[in-house]
């Protein structure tokens, strides 16, 4: 994160390199111009020192300008783009220093070659204004980032999660209880329930909960499952535990203000799911199955009864331990929403480790593959609850075969209904890449029950010409098709033309 006087600092330095440039001086020609040493104008330029007054006028005078402009926010016209992303709130709020980069090298780095940043700059807000992406998004994608480059496993946290079981004994039972967590709550921070104010809102409808700091009150809507509540209120003692000041009051976050935020809400909720799934408990589960040689998929809803967890937990769960515990890093998460309307689906929530897998999410409303388990399941819950068949939690596999790659995943996916909106069902997959090393960790990956289907990422991008379930036409395939044909005509124009030569 940066400051007021960092920003200072670094404009002062960024116009004096600028003007130097310009007039085509060295650093040797402008020493002897102002009598300020070489070494102190480096350090001028990279945003290290701010000269006084007396030297500022040495300056001005040797580069031709005048004190108050240098002394301005005023810059040229191609550094422009370079202060306006410094003076931005995503480089202020910004940690950099978290993913091992130090402010100070990012701002040298730009001010080498202003005019071809300039030009990066600006297309990457072009691209933003037009795909609509705000502040929040690119908050949203650094914390992937930042789960990807951890493995998505915090031993803090962990660490953390199990002292705090140990303080307070009523959590080393499974499943952990919800009046053990209001408990904790209330004699340890003082903090009570409130589950009637949020639901006299109707505005509020899809909040499921909010933390009123000034009375100390949870405010839980009404209609939430045991589960949700469990976690809810687990990541309310995070918040306090952990001492993560900033952080979103109302759930699910409204507005993704800062990346400080965004990470504190990220640490509370895996805090939160630590502590009702405790990692040595779960772990035990994990080898079970994974050692078993055939697939049970209600063995997922069992789990979720077991530790009394919401779907998504568990599965985020096995993101965390996964590729530590058994050195499963090749694996995707994905959480889709979806209604009655079967011509869309929202993919609300993704994580990639190892690699950018093939199921990922696209922000130009194309269809998403229907032979996707995620899609599929969404759809068949969405089917029997018109009919008033299912209200319940459940559970797939599916071996998805990439068209046109050698890519192979094992999907497992957990479907059920949205309590916050009743016209809404959700799912959540996590997909492994299968190998050989995959192969001998999960014995039930040979499970012939585990069926296998060709898929791909959109209908607009698949060229798959038999498939049943498409709902739109390959319309990029078409387009590159094209695009192909007009090069071979190019080319045989331009190899007609060599042998007329």
């Amino acid at each position: 994160m940066t400051n007021g006087n960092f920003q200072l600092k670094h404009i002062f330095g960024l116009k004096i390199r600028d003007l130097r440039m310009s007039k085509d001086l060295s650093f040797q020609e402008l020493s002897e111009k102002t009598g300020l040493s070489v070494s102190y104008l480096s350090e001028i330029e990279k945003g290290k020192k701010y000269p006084k007054g007396d030297k500022i006028l040495a300056l001005a005078e040797a580069l031709k300008v005048t004190y108050d402009y240098l002394v301005s926010l005023r810059v040229s016209k191609k550094l422009e783009p370079i202060i306006n992303l410094m003076q931005s709130d995503f480089f202020k709020e910004f940690p950099l220093e978290t993913f091992g980069l130090d402010p100070q090298k990012v701002i040298e780095l730009l001010s080498q070659a202003p005019e071809k940043i300039n030009a990066f700059i600006t297309s990457v807000i072009t691209i933003a204004r037009n795909y609509e992406m705000r502040g929040e998004h690119f908050y949203f994608a650094a914390l992937r980032s930042y789960q990807e480059l951890h493995d998505n496993y915090f031993p803090e946290i962990e660490e953390a999660a199990s002292q705090f079981r140990k303080e307070h004994g009523a959590l080393l039972a499974v499943p952990v209880s919800v009046n053990a967590l209001k408990d904790i709550l209330n004699k340890t921070y003082g903090i009570k329930l409130d589950r009637r104010t949020l639901s006299t809102y109707e505005s509020l409808r899809d909040l499921r909960c909010y933390y009123n700091a000034k009375e100390k009150k949870v405010l839980l809507n009404q209609g939430l499952t045991r589960e949700q509540e469990s976690f809810l209120l687990g990541r309310e003692i995070a918040f306090q535990y952990l001492d993560l000041a900033h952080r979103p009051m109302e759930t699910p976050p409204q507005r993704g203000d800062s990346f400080e935020a965004i990470l504190s809400n990220y640490k509370a909720s895996y805090f939160s799911a630590a502590l009702i799934l405790p990692e040595e408990k779960i772990l035990k589960d994990v080898h079970k199955v994974a050692a078993s040689p055939s697939l049970d998929t209600s063995m997922m809803v069992r789990l979720i009864d077991k530790y009394r967890a919401t779907p998504e937990m568990l599965m985020q769960r096995l993101t965390n331990m996964l590729p530590k515990h058994f050195k499963i890093k090749n694996l995707f998460f994905l959480r889709f929403v979806g209604t009655d309307n079967f011509s869309f689906y929202n993919l609300t929530k993704e994580l990639h480790l190892a690699r950018f897998h093939n199921p990922h999410a696209n922000g130009v409303n194309e269809h998403y593959c229907r032979r996707w388990l995620a899609i599929r399941m969404i759809k068949q819950l969405r089917t029997s609850s018109r009919i008033g068949k299912a209200n319940a939690i459940t559970s797939g596999a599916q071996i998805s075969k990439y068209h046109g790659t050698e890519d192979d995943y094992l999907c497992l996916s957990l479907a059920f209904p949205n309590v916050s909106n009743p016209a809404e069902s959700m799912s959540v997959t996590i997909g492994f890449y299968i190998d050989d090393d995959l192969r001998k960790k999960v014995r039930f990956i040979q499970d012939p029950k585990i069926k296998s289907r060709v898929v791909n990422t959109t209908c607009e991008r698949c060229s798959w010409t038999e498939c049943e379930d498409r709902i739109a036409p390959p319309v990029h395939v078409e387009k590159e098709a094209r695009r192909e044909d007009i090069w071979k005509a190019l080319e045989e124009i331009r190899m007609k033309g060599e042998v007329v030569n």
